[in-house]
């Protein structure tokens, strides 16, 4: 069966069931904004669309009178740039996706895009191209390959030209948006479309459901390729392969459709800032507390970084990224390819939650308890249930609580002066 372009067809077409599997990825905010590394990817908008006085401050402090934004391209070097100690960080991470900028809102494209003469990174910057060899590396170490694409470009005088007439007509649309869409499908074959920047029109001017009629049907990824919601206003959680909502969403429940929630380790920021300090990073508890949280509402987790113009993931971010690694070597069993389980959290607290595969339910307990005695009010024991901790050799002992679940005697942890770390998981054999 062939998919219409219309969303009613195209909403119906089941979501490849690689994604729901994976859980975690990684997304990488990286372009020329990463050049004057200050305020946010935004740059360029908050300084000349908005005229920010903090931005244009900034741009007299640091550079010379009369800069323009583009001359900020060639100094995006990524002289450093290694895309296979980038794929070993990542895959080291416990991610099995990575969700790379093509294209941001400033227009400058992460590969030699036919259509963006000189304002690319072959042309101009690095002389490189940067969307292939990250993908390159990716498929080596056998992650998956998502590619962010802006549909729209703040400055592009087609957009403001289409802008100026309502949206009536269509020439940034067939002239630059679709030509590049169709470019990185056929050249890079993604496994994921991660679609961005289509707040300002319908999806009847970015002409979204014949594009994706055509990826669904004919492209070479169509029966592989997963795309999120944002095709054009009104979209968004409505219509598409996977919703995100919004930035950072919390569903709060567990939503009927698969989800993402993309999240940034600086708190600030989705792009480098070179100004980060170590209170807006976001620590090893709150991000496994995001995952855990995610993951049990049935959504995965898209963790952030934005790498330095020259192409380093800076040190802060890799210690983040292999701590929630770790954490995923032990516990990894209850969130790759888990699934919701018939009740997410505990109702007496926000620090119990729970996945499951089949019979085996996980309550994975972000706290751990005073007494070393785990106490689960939602699971029903019968006399044969099994309890283990993750990491942790043999089994536990546990008790029924009359009318309240059951009491689980953790391993005796020694007292430490540093708080330990962040989630644990009991796996539950044998409960209903």
């Amino acid at each position: 069966a062939r998919y219409r372009p219309d969303w009613a067809s195209l909403d119906a077409r089941p979501l490849p069931a690689w994604f729901d599997r994976a859980k975690v990825g990684v997304f990488v905010h990286w372009g020329v904004f990463s050049v004057p590394a200050w305020g946010s990817e935004w740059f360029w908008w908050h300084w000349q669309g908005q005229h920010d006085a903090a931005y244009e401050s900034f741009v007299r402090r640091r550079f010379p009178p009369g800069t323009t934004y583009a001359e900020f391209a060639p100094h995006f070097t990524a002289h450093d740039f290694q895309p296979r100690q980038w794929a070993q960080l990542f895959q080291r991470a416990g991610a099995r996706y990575v969700v790379l900028t093509t294209k941001h809102h400033e227009g400058f494209t992460n590969w030699g895009s036919p259509v963006s003469w000189n304002w690319n990174s072959v042309d101009t910057g690095p002389h490189r191209d940067l969307v292939g060899e990250l993908g390159e590396a990716l498929r080596e170490s056998n992650l998956r390959y998502g590619l962010y694409h802006s549909l729209m470009e703040w400055f592009n005088p087609l957009y403001l030209a289409d802008k100026q007439r309502d949206f009536k007509t269509q020439s940034f649309v067939l002239k630059k948006t679709m030509p590049e869409l169709y470019d990185l499908v056929l050249k890079y074959k993604p496994d994921l479309i991660w679609s961005d920047g289509d707040w300002e029109a319908p999806d009847s001017y970015w002409n979204s459901t014949s594009f994706l009629a055509w990826l669904y049907n004919d492209s070479p990824v169509k029966d592989t390729v997963v795309v999120n919601d944002r095709w054009g206003w009104g979209c968004s959680c409505r219509h598409g392969g996977f919703y995100n909502c919004a930035d950072k969403y919390r569903p709060g429940t567990l939503p009927d459709h698969k989800w993402e929630m993309c999240s940034s380790l600086d708190r600030l920021s989705w792009g480098y800032r070179s100004n980060m300090s170590l209170p807006e990073v976001m620590d090893e508890r709150s991000m496994i507390e995001e995952l855990v949280q995610t993951v049990s509402l049935g959504g995965n987790y898209l963790l952030n970084v934005g790498p330095t113009k020259e192409g380093v993931i800076v040190p802060i971010f890799q210690e983040r990224l292999l701590a929630l690694g770790r954490w995923l070597d032990t516990n990894g069993e209850a969130i790759y390819e888990s699934q919701p389980w018939r009740v997410q959290m505990e109702n007496t607290t926000d620090t119990v939650w729970y996945t499951s595969k089949g019979p085996v339910v996980f309550a994975i307990f972000l706290l751990w308890p005073r007494d070393s005695v785990l106490h689960l009010s939602s699971p029903i024991p019968c006399p044969g249930t099994q309890v283990t901790l993750l990491g942790f050799g043999g089994t536990l002992e546990w008790q029924i609580q009359p009318g309240t679940g059951m009491l689980i005697t953790l391993p005796y942890m020694l007292p430490s002066p540093l708080p330990p770390q962040s989630g644990w998981v009991v796996k539950l054999e044998g409960v209903k």
